[in-house]
């Protein structure tokens, strides 16, 4: 399996994983979320289905930065377009309880209203493209990596002001790590 570019021993826990999903609202006169920001550790809530949680929390603490924001689809690139999901877990049962665990207040979250661009930028792979077509010109732009960049960047800083008062709580009872399992 691919790995990221830093040494395959280091891990850090202290990441987030970003991912889209079906826009809810979550009440009366409220915009839609449809994309939400966890910390890793909510990977390991026994609510998560297990082990595909755990290995994907594995795959998501390895060789990052601390403070890092990892979109679903940077994970796919990684994993063979996605071709070696197979291997590691099912994203999408997991992805899912992810969002039944915000809902019922199992864990914290970083819960976002994105663009349709924006959240396409963060819906496909590090040196993908979106194309857009102007309705108004009929004239296409692509975006690509300096975009999706800045969208992360922009995620950050919310992220940051969230975690500056308090660290998103992953839940209670989390399984431990699979790197630390004996």
């Amino acid at each position: 399996m691919p790995q990221p570019d830093a040494s395959p021993a280091v891990r850090t826990a202290d990441v987030y994983l970003l991912f889209a999903h079906e826009p809810y609202y979550p009440g009366p006169a409220t915009k839609e979320i449809n994309t939400t920001v966890v910390a890793a550790g909510a990977l390991l809530h026994p609510q998560v289905h297990q082990p595909d949680g755990a290995q994907i929390h594995d795959l998501l603490t390895l060789g990052r930065q601390p403070g890092e924001i990892i979109p679903l689809a940077t994970l796919t690139h990684e994993l063979n377009g996605g071709a070696d999901w197979p291997a590691v877990g099912d994203w999408e049962r997991v992805t899912a309880d992810l969002v039944q665990l915000v809902h019922t207040h199992g864990c914290d979250a970083l819960s976002l209203t994105l663009p349709a661009l924006a959240r396409a930028l963060l819906c496909t792979g590090p040196d993908s493209q979106v194309r857009a077509v102007d309705a108004a010109t009929g004239q296409p732009t692509a975006y690509g990596r300096n975009d999706r960049a800045e969208v992360l960047d922009k995620v950050g800083l919310f992220l940051t002001a969230l975690v500056s008062e308090q660290p998103l709580w992953p839940g209670e009872g989390l399984l431990p790590p699979r790197y630390e399992r004996t």
